[in-house]
């Protein structure tokens, strides 16, 4: 391109339109958005290898042979995240007269509650089992009718899980919880529990006389979209540079369009146009051929 016209008006370089204050404010703003995919994009990888951790503590333990629950959890309050999974055997008797209510857990995609039996060991301790799901009642004030669980000294296999975080704003009401928070459920009981993890029940012996509620699902092994969604974020950063760089480039076009080299262009792709053959100058060509 040359810089100066035939008649000395100078063509706007690419730069004199970037570098305006206008343009560096829009380049500005392109960056912090990009800047924002890439954070969402890294969270989205973050997202992806917590689910990969999350399926290997599934394939790893999952399935393992039952070990005594002294052996996992040492400790009333201890719990390592990497024993997810993990079946473990219990012996004792169940607190029917304590058992809870945790509220809004649906099952494929129907409203209902989870059981939660304590279980007490010959030592005092007391272990929370998580016994299965029921359907919610059509009357919210309606109380449930839970199975009956073995009576006298059962020994549980049950896959542990860990205490669920508190919910701002929900309380226990009526031996309903909002969620799974074993220390409030030891001040509730008033007794020593395990407060680091809980267990999803896999099997009683003796087993309940009474159809006990449905089991726990086992957990699903999809890693999910965090990865298509990661590089999409990476492409909507690159897509808002790209576009930038196209506004900049149709103006600099615009302005340039307007100089009188840039009008001589125009009119010289016009004349282009007009010397071209139009459809109608083809055909009236054909006939008078034949």
């Amino acid at each position: 391109m040359s810089p100066v016209s035939q008649q000395g008006t100078q063509h706007v370089p690419w730069y004199r339109v970037a570098f305006t204050k206008r343009w560096l404010s829009y380049l500005l703003l392109t960056a912090l958005f990009a800047g924002t995919c890439v954070a969402l994009s890294n969270w989205q990888f973050a997202r992806r290898d917590e689910a990969q951790q999350e399926i290997a503590r599934v394939l790893t333990n999952y399935n393992a042979v039952p070990q005594p629950i002294e052996s996992v959890i040492p400790q009333l309050d201890a719990f390592n995240q990497d024993d997810k999974w993990i079946p473990v055997t219990v012996t004792g008797t169940y607190l029917t007269e304590n058992q809870l209510i945790v509220r809004s857990r649906p099952r494929e995609q129907v409203a209902g509650v989870e059981v939660l039996t304590p279980l007490r060991m010959s030592n005092g301790s007391v272990f929370i089992v998580n016994r299965g799901w029921l359907p919610a009642n059509e009357n919210p004030k309606d109380p449930y009718i839970i199975p009956e669980p073995p009576a006298g000294v059962v020994t549980v296999v049950a896959r542990l899980k860990a205490s669920e975080p508190s919910i701002p704003g929900r309380s226990m009401a009526d031996g309903q919880l909002a969620t799974i928070e074993l220390p409030l459920i030891q001040e509730v009981l008033n007794q020593p529990i395990y407060t680091g993890a809980y267990g999803l029940l896999d099997s009683e012996s003796p087993a309940a006389v009474e159809t006990a509620p449905l089991p726990a699902l086992k957990p699903s092994l999809d890693e999910g979209a965090h990865l298509s969604y990661a590089f999409q974020w990476i492409m909507f950063g690159i897509l808002a540079f790209i576009g930038l760089g196209w506004a900049v480039r149709n103006e600099m076009r615009i302005r340039n369009s307007e100089t009188e080299a840039g009008q001589a262009k125009l009119a010289e792709k016009a004349r282009k146009r007009k010397t071209r053959p139009t459809e109608e100058d083809i055909e009236d060509a054909i006939l008078d051929s034949q």
